[in-house]
């Protein structure tokens, strides 16, 4: 007999709504190419190196937004008068937001300077 142990939710937001100049300014994050990682591969072959992968799970949800982004509460999830319409000041990026890849690269890119890597 299967039994369910946890429930899980994810909050994404609706990046689709994003305005370009008022909710973000810039998307841009490098991508690796396949060849190069077919290259960095061959070398390890060659060399009888050794390769580890990772995979940060949350990594969007661990960027601090540089803008001011509001979302309305979530369903389920209200708290306050519903006439008053409150909303969400959101201090973190989350899935689906136009800049999150760039916003996940600049942290990881700071962490990697700051333990000497160039």
């Amino acid at each position: 007999m299967n039994r369910i142990v946890r429930l899980k939710a994810r909050l994404i937001v609706r990046g689709f709504s994003q305005i370009y100049g008022i909710d973000y300014l810039d998307t841009y994050a490098p991508v690796v190419k396949l060849a190069s990682i077919r290259i960095l591969l061959a070398i390890a072959a060659i060399y009888d190196l050794h390769i580890h992968q990772m995979d940060v799970v949350k990594a969007f949800l661990a960027g601090e937004l540089e803008e001011e982004i509001y979302m309305e509460q979530p369903e389920g999830f209200e708290i306050g008068d519903p006439e008053e319409d409150l909303v969400c000041k959101l201090l973190r990026s989350l899935y689906s937001f136009k800049q999150a890849p760039r916003i996940w690269n600049q942290r990881i890119r700071r962490f990697l300077k700051s333990i000497g890597f160039e």
